[in-house]
């Protein structure tokens, strides 16, 4: 970074650690390397109150467009080369520790103010900051704004002359001080609390779910759980499950399975139905239903996996038992050849099959460091439909709904041998990759020669 691109403080600050890194420290004594330690690590946490206050400018004024992503999110990601977790916690951070501004322009502290001043002058950490904040998050709505306030000076304090872990300790003292067995939580909190996740695939292939479910979530799945996951039913070791009706009392008597496994089961089955009802309609062109992609050789050997429109893994097993589902797309490929299929304008949007394509494909939107996977992608047009572009496969890719916008912002988006490649305008361009990797890791460990 040249230096006119950066201020001159920042400047001094890089000559400074450059001139650090230059030392050998061999002179210093064990005591004088442990102060050492503790003034880089003042140093190290005032750091972040610098970017709560540049990150908070950017989140009041700037266009996440004009800037060459969706979001500004994307921005952090694409910009500053950190994960979405952390660009996530980092936007998060700079709402309530950077300064505000009133709708008539007048300065205001930030939301946690005490804390953003013990964090400008190095008193408390990252570490610190993270505990006083998860306490916040976690006090009911009803608790009173000044017990909050005070609640937080209490936490600095205790920070600013002790450890993160110290500082857990006292907010969950504080938190039982508070009475958290008060009135009953209202809707606000209910709402706040409500979630659920499905994390990433194991290398078993198996993915944890979290979540909380709020009152009316757990009375609709109730009465369904209860019927699919009774002794009997929707066992997948029988040759033929029953999904409906009672099961035979010797099916209820060879169900060995526990109450996790056959409510597990009844998820299954609960989706399938859905799914199969066709009251789900069509989603960005598509019927709501599983899309499978997967290639003749390894369909053949019943070998590997088959990947989904949602970007995971399935056993070659499950793909050909639930390819005997006739509501279920499955797409088999050539794994050296891939045939292109030409509407030219004869249609708009891509047929279902060309979405099929895509879905092998690309896998997810195309966009570098997007992670939206095909079933959340939409269909961009590479040549611009407005400007008489064709829709053949080879000219249309997948693109979530921003990424989708933001391509007519005077960016290029290319089909080519290695991939399809987002160039960016010259004004944006500062080197960032061209290709979306997240959806095709197995090409990073591709050798591509000297």
């Amino acid at each position: 970074m040249s230096s006119d691109r950066v201020t001159a403080a920042v400047a001094a600050y890089q000559a400074a650690a450059a001139e650090l890194l230059e030392r050998s420290f061999e002179e210093f004594t064990h005591l004088e390397l442990l102060e050492l330690l503790g003034e880089l690590e003042t140093t190290a946490w005032q750091l972040p109150a610098v970017g709560h206050r540049v990150t908070a400018r950017l989140q009041r004024e700037a266009s996440a467009v004009e800037l060459g992503c969706k979001s500004l999110k994307s921005v952090m990601v694409q910009r500053l080369r950190i994960s979405g977790k952390e660009a996530k916690r980092r936007l998060a951070e700079a709402k309530e520790l950077g300064p505000r501004t009133a709708l008539n322009g007048e300065p205001l502290e930030p939301l946690l103010a005490p804390t953003a001043t013990a964090q400008s002058k190095g008193s408390i950490g990252p570490e610190h900051v993270t505990e006083i904040r998860s306490f916040l998050d976690k006090l009911p709505a009803r608790v009173d704004p000044e017990v909050r306030e005070l609640s937080e000076k209490t936490l600095v304090v205790v920070g600013s002359a002790t450890g993160p872990e110290e500082v857990r300790k006292a907010a969950e003292k504080l938190a039982a001080a508070i009475d958290q067995d008060g009135p009953e939580p209202d809707d606000r909190d209910r709402a706040r609390k409500r979630s659920m996740t499905i994390g990433p695939q194991q290398a078993d292939g198996m993915s944890r779910i979290t979540g909380l479910l709020d009152p009316e979530a757990r009375a609709t799945l109730e009465p369904g759980l209860a019927k699919l996951s009774a002794p009997g039913m929707c066992n997948p070791d029988d040759c033929e499950p029953r999904t409906s009706g009672t099961p035979s009392q010797e099916q209820i008597d060879s169900d060995t399975r526990n109450h996790g496994q056959r409510t597990h089961d009844a998820l299954i089955a609960l989706a399938r139905t859905a799914m199969s009802s066709g009251e789900l309609g069509q989603h960005n062109g598509l019927p709501v239903t599983v899309i499978v992609t997967t290639t003749l050789q390894d369909l053949e050997a019943a070998r590997g996996s088959g990947v989904t429109g949602g970007g995971s893994l399935l056993p070659m097993a499950d793909v050909i038992r639930m390819a005997s589902h006739a509501h279920h797309y499955l797409a088999v490929f050539d794994k050296h050849t891939n045939e292109a299929l030409y509407l030219g304008r004869t249609k708009r949007l891509a047929s279902a099959a060309q979405r099929i394509v895509l879905h092998a494909r690309d896998r997810g939107c195309t966009k570098p460091g997007c992670t939206v996977p095909g079933y959340g992608a939409q269909v961009h047009h590479t040549n611009g439909w407005a400007k008489n572009g064709q829709t053949n496969i080879d000219e249309v890719v997948f693109a979530c709904g921003g990424d989708n916008r933001l391509a007519e912002e005077g960016w290029t988006v290319t089909v080519g041998p290695d991939g399809v490649q987002w160039i960016p305008p010259p004004p944006l361009d500062v080197g960032q990759a061209r290709l979306n990797y997240l959806h095709h890791p197995e090409r990073l460990l591709v050798d591509r020669g000297p």
